[in-house]
């Protein structure tokens, strides 16, 4: 049996906001976007990885979902408290300069971390925590 993975999710207030830092910013193309009783999905993937896909989806992707229940996931997201991703990168430095020239938000400049990558880390429009990493050099 061979388990690989496909999809992950990120939750966005503005797709539009998302599109322009996940498209533009990082190089990630659109594969989908999506519109469904209101809401949007638009998935993103870097052109080296055709089979696995990031979904930029609202903070509650449920039609049925209450509003209390939607004001506390916006409100979740707001903080920054919804789970981000991490990427990998041959150039840490170099994607930290990037995206950081671009506008992005710096959370950690690249630093060696002691259990062997060098990484950096930016929050995105939304508000969601995104690690860079590459292992150390030896």
């Amino acid at each position: 049996m061979n388990i690989k993975l496909a999809q992950c999710f990120i939750a966005v207030d503005d797709h539009d906001k998302a599109l322009a830092f996940y498209r533009d910013v990082l190089g990630l193309e659109v594969r989908n976007d999506v519109g469904f009783e209101g809401m949007r999905w638009v998935t993103v993937g870097s052109p080296g990885q055709p089979d696995v896909e990031i979904v930029l989806e609202p903070p509650l992707a449920d039609p049925n979902a209450s509003p209390s229940d939607r004001q506390a996931m916006a409100e979740l997201l707001a903080k920054g408290l919804l789970r981000g991703v991490i990427f990998s990168t041959d150039d840490v430095d170099a994607t930290f300069e990037r995206i950081r020239a671009a506008g992005g938000e710096v959370l950690q400049e690249p630093i060696d971390q002691p259990y062997g990558v060098r990484d950096c880390a930016f929050r995105d429009p939304a508000g969601n925590m995104l690690r860079f990493n590459q292992p150390r050099k030896r």
